[in-house]
């Protein structure tokens, strides 16, 4: 009895510590309301939604989803824990580990008189598969809400092309499985130990299961935050190669175990394109460093390795082609994604986003210049004109589109004096021309 109460006594300061910890962690949980502007059917919209986040500095720096908060918001407020609500702006953000940073306005939080607690990062890379965790976020606008569960896979690896309005995430990272609920509205808060520290950011739901949820691990998250805190944005470099899993290629291909990473398909006219590498060639070490490729989880470091090094720099990939092993060089490009901007001609009932290198290369177009049909809105010159979503658009009035502002310009000048005006496009490979009438 004695020794029973012994050690009631002693773990009783750890528990009250334990749960300062998580309170601290609850007041740093926010909610945030988000107004964005959309172009989509040939205009532009206003829409808002409603996402999670979680303060992690002193002076109010909140960790949220890149799907929650993008470049397209036009107002951002945020709700603290003392239900009290302040703007904040957006600092930064990356698609492709789905993380975006907001700053709180200081000068109304001080003007306000405002209080917030910051939560701390805890180390991700210690979680195993069982592991009590928990949810906390807005669900459905339910501020503050607690889900608990397990840590059921703490390196799950997939790829995303649309759940950041179609931008590409979880290339360079694999993500944290867990069964504590996140509904929509959770986005972008946090996943927390029993002691409140930060392991993840959930990030998405698998639907139609029940409890099947991922987050980004906070090893990923810590370091993301960090560069979008000093430079507004993650600069990557990018060679061209789709890897794949080897799996159980090994044998076909006469490699030693674990050893090398599928070449799935390389983009026309990359770097590694030029280099003379394609699908079915095996990447056997990068700077001499061997590189491990067997199983899918395996892939988000070798492609983070890659992307990691500055831009401009040239490396040497070993590569198996055929019976042939050699060495070939590569000099790294900027990473784009295959979304460019989007944008809207209202007066030509017209919406369009900008021709990236990525979208260029997987389309097979000669440049990258142009701008994308992304919708028509009907009875306006361009669908009278029977201009169509996925049409590119490479010329007006006979002058190359070789960015946005040129068609900006020539919109404002319709828009001063309004005449017919000559689209070339290019459908399916081929030029059309359509007239945009007043």
């Amino acid at each position: 009895m004695l020794s029973a109460l012994l050690c009631l006594v002693a773990s009783a300061p750890a528990g009250a510590a334990m749960k300062r910890g998580f309170n601290q962690l609850l007041d740093a949980v926010v909610r945030i309301d988000v107004r964005e502007v959309e172009f989509d059917s040939g205009t532009k919209r206003f829409s808002a939604s409603i996402g999670s986040g979680v303060i992690l500095t002193a002076d109010g720096l909140v960790l949220t989803n890149a799907h929650v908060a993008s470049p397209n918001a036009v107002e951002i407020n945020v709700t603290l824990a003392n239900l009290e609500r302040v703007g904040a702006r957006l600092i930064g953000w990356d698609h492709w580990t789905d993380l975006a940073v907001l700053q709180l306005d200081a000068a109304e939080v001080s003007r306000r008189k405002l209080d917030f607690a910051h939560a701390d990062f805890g180390d991700s890379s210690r979680l195993y598969p069982g592991q009590t965790v928990y949810a906390v976020g807005t669900p459905h606008g339910l501020t503050r809400t607690v889900t608990r569960g397990i840590i059921s896979n703490p390196r799950r690896y997939f790829e995303d092309a649309q759940g950041v309005r179609g931008y590409e995430t979880g290339s360079f990272n694999t993500w944290l499985q867990t069964d504590a609920a996140v509904n929509p509205g959770n986005s972008g808060g946090p996943l927390i130990t029993e002691e409140g520290a930060v392991i993840g950011i959930n990030s998405r739901s698998y639907l139609g299961a029940d409890n099947l949820s991922f987050a980004i691990p906070a090893a990923v998250a810590r370091q993301i935050m960090a560069g979008l805190v000093r430079d507004g944005r993650i600069t990557r470099s990018y060679i061209g190669l789709v890897p794949g899993a080897l799996l159980d290629l090994e044998n076909f291909y006469a490699l030693k175990l674990n050893t090398g990473m599928l070449i799935n398909s390389v983009d026309t006219g990359s770097p590694a394109a030029r280099a003379g590498l394609r699908g079915g060639d095996i990447l056997l070490a990068i700077d001499g460093h061997k590189v491990d490729g067997r199983f899918p989880e395996q892939l988000p470091a070798i492609q983070n390795l890659i992307a990691s090094q500055p831009v401009g720099s040239t490396l040497r990939l070993t590569v198996k082609l055929g019976a042939e092993t050699r060495d070939c060089t590569v000099t790294t490009e900027q990473l784009e994604s295959r979304v460019g901007e989007p944008w809207a001609f209202e007066k030509w009932g017209l919406s369009v986003r900008s021709v990236s290198r990525t979208y260029a290369r997987e389309n097979q177009l000669d440049s990258a210049d142009g701008l994308i049909v992304l919708g028509v809105q009907p009875g306006f010159p361009s669908a009278i004109a029977g201009l169509a979503r996925g049409d590119i658009i490479t010329k007006l009035n006979g002058r190359p589109v070789i960015s946005l502002e040129v068609a900006k310009q020539i919109h404002t000048e319709y828009e001063n004096k309004p005449e017919p005006t000559l689209v070339e496009t290019i459908r399916n490979h081929r030029v059309s021309l359509y007239i945009l009438k007043p």
